[in-house]
């Protein structure tokens, strides 16, 4: 049987969060002798400080650091088992809430979000589209329950699910056409790139900016292709979106030397798994099933 409780181990890694009992009253509205209290008794069955008092701060003891790291993974891990049991209580989750980057295809995702519909029809769906690392900042900021990222995070489920292969294009009335040869990277910095914005909040990727002279950046991807189409500029778009302006002659693939596509890979990515409720596996094989209709060059 335990002899420290769960609340004497979160009332000591309160203290050492506001850095003192009287700011950790305050900031959860306990009294502070009840704090007190918690952690001496901690204290006492352990026969061991974890604090010590400097003027008027309240400090962690070598002891006392290493238990505060023991005593965050058993808190976050007692948070995950009541989650899972809530989950189990609720049957069927009421939302499901997804990050997908907008370089996944449309058409599959679509597919999905309707097949999982369909045996859930009560289901609330919330979609995020996604630049770059936008999807993966989601995801860790818990605004959402599953995520298809270029950006893997590290210790976490991440299971590749598909290869988004990129074409350099332009509006076929470009002067990079009148060009008579195969281009180079140093004849594109001559020209505006057309870039999108990563769409986190923080730590934002430039990936695929190639330090052209001219940049405009803008936030989606639709965005980019209309202004490439009008002639202001080229960029690296997604082969699966751009199918139909090809065939319709609004984009044209740029000759390169060198480089001729670039590709992503895609990842499928979730916190906790037995924290899923079945509407989200659905949704997760549903994705799986339906990647394997890409093509081969876009399935890994």
């Amino acid at each position: 049987m335990l002899r420290v409780s769960l609340e004497q181990w979160r009332m000591f890694k309160l203290v050492a969060e506001y850095g003192g009992f009287n700011q950790a009253s305050q900031a959860i509205y306990k009294s502070q002798s009840s704090i007190h209290n918690a952690v001496h008794k901690l204290e006492d069955t352990l026969n061991i400080k974890v604090f010590r008092i400097e003027g008027r701060k309240t400090l962690l003891t070598p002891a006392g650091e290493m238990l505060l790291r023991r005593a965050n993974y058993l808190l976050e891990e007692a948070s995950r088992v009541e989650a899972i049991g809530q989950t189990l209580a609720d049957g069927v989750e009421t939302s499901l809430r997804i990050a997908v980057d907008e370089i996944f295809p449309q058409q599959i995702l679509f597919q999905a979000l309707e097949n999982t519909s369909a045996l859930y029809p009560m289901l609330r769906i919330e979609l995020i589209e996604s630049i770059l690392t936008g999807a993966k900042e989601h995801l860790e900021n818990h605004e959402v329950d599953i995520a298809v990222s270029p950006i893997v995070i590290k210790d976490l489920f991440s299971e590749e699910l598909c290869q988004i292969e990129f074409l350099a294009v332009a509006s076929p009335y470009h002067p990079l056409f009148e060009i008579d040869r195969d281009l180079t990277v140093e004849d594109l910095k001559s020209y505006r790139q057309i870039v999108v914005r990563d769409s986190a909040s923080s730590k934002r990727n430039d990936e695929g900016w190639l330090g052209a002279n001219q940049r405009w950046t803008v936030s989606h991807m639709n965005t980019s292709m209309q202004l490439i189409k009008q002639g202001l500029g080229f960029a690296w778009l997604p082969s699966s979106s751009i199918v139909d302006a090809l065939e319709k002659h609004e984009l044209k693939q740029l000759p390169l030397a060198i480089g001729v596509s670039r590709k992503v890979n895609l990842h499928l990515l979730f916190l906790d798994g037995d924290k899923l409720g079945p509407a989200a596996r659905t949704f997760i094989g549903e994705l799986r099933h339906l990647s394997l209709n890409l093509p081969v060059s876009d399935r890994l």
